[in-house]
């Protein structure tokens, strides 16, 4: 018997607000059936396949300190520094700069309440090291 991540959880302060910011970063959706809205405590949206999906929850801490988790992104499509354009220009930070000279590496970032996540080559970046 084994088990399987029925969705990934992040805590926030406005779960409507960040989950429309990460439907944008990923492309995902919500359920048709039932929205999300400004005002819930809880939104679902997951990937076009529905095999991953995040929940975002309304809690009154703050972030505090380094994610224990995070997620890895890699661009769908064109390179790893034209899709750290589009998500600066949505409104992530960039916490570090990891990349190397050679290419090699990865950018790490916060979404608009502090989340960390990392955003790495595209496969065809990294198939042509």
């Amino acid at each position: 018997m084994t088990s399987y991540v029925s969705h990934t959880v992040v805590d926030c302060a406005d779960a409507y607000e960040l989950s429309r910011w990460w439907q944008g970063v990923l492309d995902y959706r919500e359920d048709p059936d039932d929205p999300n809205e400004p005002g819930h405590e809880e939104c679902l949206i997951f990937s076009a396949d529905g095999r991953h999906r995040l929940l975002f929850i309304e809690v009154p801490d703050v972030k505090q300190g380094k994610d224990r988790i995070h997620l890895d992104l890699r661009p769908a499509e064109g390179t790893r520094d034209e899709e750290l354009t589009r998500l600066t220009g949505l409104g992530a930070a960039v916490v570090a700069d990891r990349r190397n000279s050679d290419g090699t590496g990865w950018v790490v970032l916060a979404d608009p309440e502090g989340n960390e996540f990392c955003l790495l080559r595209g496969e065809a970046e990294a198939a042509g090291e």
